[in-house]
């Protein structure tokens, strides 16, 4: 009744001032999520990519990062409410403080991370690593990665110079010559094996660990949005159904947002596993790798291994997909 005393500008002025107010009440209600730049990270890309968040009724905006250790810093740092994360920055970070947790593994892989070396280095077997000089990402997959390997195949780590560098930086390190050899994840060690061309090869290795990729989030945002976390794992399994029943699709979408060549989905494909979980052999991988960060000296030997179920919160996995929680409490 009120509408027929204000003109017609007057009345499109305050339909704008509404939505407006409105576009600001939902970006205020935004998650923002934590994408490491890695294939096992795609049921996030994808179920941005196919709108399956908004389809959900939950707003979201990713944010990619190079990997999971910064994605994980940026939770913590209060720049995002989400994340996407390996086990190990998990374990690092339970050192330092308790205010996060796992909602979800979305994504394993035993053939993830890989070790790549320059043949013009002499390196063709495990043992030829003594003497060289290996990057990894310290505090990462890739770090436990590269110290299992060494122990599995008896080399003496001591002989080894291990370099600290961010995966972005491997492939120009071995082409410069200033590292013999890189334990690095995908696409990275894709994009190292294509530079260096016939002098590059990935040393074999047997299923030595089995890197999983997990949705984190921090206690506040669990505690005040448990509904919305539903729904962003609801849409994770949409995403995740979609990679299973569409492949080419989902393959295309990978390739696209990460820039790769087609080459790259039969190098790394059948190495990735898609499920949503939250099964007792997460918690065992955790207190396993705790024990190595302890007994390796990467973190105080004073300091406490963790109760790792109190980083994993499953309410809103049980609500979502119900049989994917099988961890005993």
């Amino acid at each position: 009744m009120m509408a027929k005393f204000f003109t017609p500008m007057q009345r499109r002025f305050l339909c704008f001032v509404a939505l407006f107010a409105l576009s600001g009440a939902c970006r205020s209600q935004e998650l923002v999520l934590a994408v490491a730049r890695n294939a096992v990270s795609m049921p996030a890309l994808v179920a941005e990519d196919q709108g399956y968040f908004a389809a959900e009724g939950v707003a979201v905006r990713t944010q990619e990062c190079p990997d999971g250790r910064r994605c994980l810093q940026l939770l913590l740092d209060g720049k995002a409410q989400l994340a996407t994360a390996a086990d190990l920055p998990i374990v690092f970070k339970s050192f330092e403080r308790t205010d996060y947790a796992i909602l979800a593994t979305f994504a394993s892989s035993g053939r993830d991370v890989k070790l790549v070396t320059r043949k013009s280095a002499g390196i063709t077997s495990a043992r030829q690593l003594e003497g060289k000089r290996v990057a990894t990402i310290s505090g990462t997959s890739a770090h436990f990665f590269l110290d299992s390997y060494l122990i599995f195949n008896n080399v003496d780590k001591a002989k080894v110079t291990v370099v600290a560098l961010m995966p972005e930086q491997m492939t120009a390190a071995l082409e410069r010559r200033e590292v013999d050899a890189v334990a690095v994840w995908e696409p990275f060690a894709y994009l190292a094996m294509k530079a260096m061309g016939t002098d590059g090869a990935i040393l074999p290795s047997p299923r030595i660990y089995t890197e999983t990729f997990n949705l984190v989030s921090d206690r506040r945002t669990i505690a005040s949005r448990e509904g919305d976390l539903v729904k962003v794992l609801r849409a994770l399994e949409r995403a995740q159904q979609f990679i299973r029943e569409r492949p080419k699709q989902a393959q295309s979408i990978l390739l696209r947002l990460f820039k790769l060549d087609p080459a790259f989905i039969d190098w790394a494909w059948n190495d990735l596993d898609y499920r949503m979980a939250l099964d007792q052999s997460l918690v065992t991988t955790l207190e396993g790798e705790a024990r190595w960060a302890v007994r390796e000296g990467h973190v105080s030997a004073d300091k406490r291994i963790p109760n790792f179920l109190d980083f994993v919160y499953s309410g809103p996995l049980r609500k979502a997909v119900p049989g994917a929680v099988t961890l005993v409490h």
